[in-house]
C-alpha cells in the first residue's frame, strides 16, 4: 500500500471542509425577522462573522507570501474563502426574507448563493440585485469585503496551486 502524499490529503480535508460549510449553509435554521432589535443582534452578528472570516483569509495570505508557507496554508486559504461567500450569502438571504423589497429576485438560498458569487466575481447580471437601503449597504460591504480579502486571497490561492510564485512582499 502506498502512502498519501500529503497535499493530497489536504486538499481532501479542504474539500470535506469545505462541502461541511456548504451544507451548513443550506440547512442553517433561518426565520424572517422583522423585529428590529434581533435583526439589528443578527446584523452584529454577521459583521462579527465577516471580520473573523477576513481574520482568517488575511492571516492565510501573510503565511503565504512569506517563506514560511506551507502546502496546507493554501488549502486553509481555500476553505477561508469559501467561508467569506457563505457568510454573504447567508446574510443576504436573511435580509430578503426578512424584508422581501431589499432584494428582487432573491427568494432562496440558492439566489443568494448566485447573488453573492456573482457579486464577488463582479458579473453582476442583473437579474437578483438590491433594492432597497439596507440591501445596498449590505452589497457594499460585501464588494469591499470581495474586493479587498477574498479577491486577493482566491487570486493567491489560484497562483499557488497552478504553481506560480507569490508576489514578493514590499519592503
Amino acid at each position: 500500500m502506498t502512502r498519501e502524499r500529503p497535499h493530497r490529503r489536504h486538499r481532501r480535508q479542504a474539500s470535506l471542509a469545505s462541502a461541511a460549510l456548504l451544507v451548513a449553509y443550506f440547512v442553517a435554521p433561518v426565520e424572517p425577522d422583522v423585529d428590529g432589535p434581533r435583526l439589528a443582534l443578527r446584523a452584529l452578528a454577521t459583521a462579527l462573522l465577516v471580520l473573523l472570516v477576513a481574520r482568517l483569509v488575511v492571516g492565510q495570505v501573510r503565511g503565504q507570501l512569506t517563506d514560511a508557507a506551507t502546502p496546507t496554508s493554501v488549502w486553509h486559504l481555500a476553505v477561508a474563502l469559501v467561508a467569506g461567500v457563505l457568510t454573504f450569502a447567508l446574510a443576504d438571504y436573511v435580509i430578503a426574507i426578512s424584508a422581501p423589497d431589499q432584494f428582487v429576485n432573491l427568494r432562496t438560498r440558492v439566489d443568494a448563493l448566485y447573488f453573492a458569487v456573482a457579486t464577488l466575481t463582479t458579473v453582476g447580471y442583473g437579474d437578483v440585485h438590491a433594492n432597497g437601503q439596507l440591501a445596498r449597504m449590505a452589497v457594499i460591504a460585501q464588494m469591499v469585503f470581495s474586493i479587498g480579502v477574498l479577491a486577493g486571497g482566491a487570486s493567491l490561492a489560484v497562483g499557488r496551486l497552478t504553481g506560480r510564485p507569490p508576489p514578493t512582499p514590499p519592503r
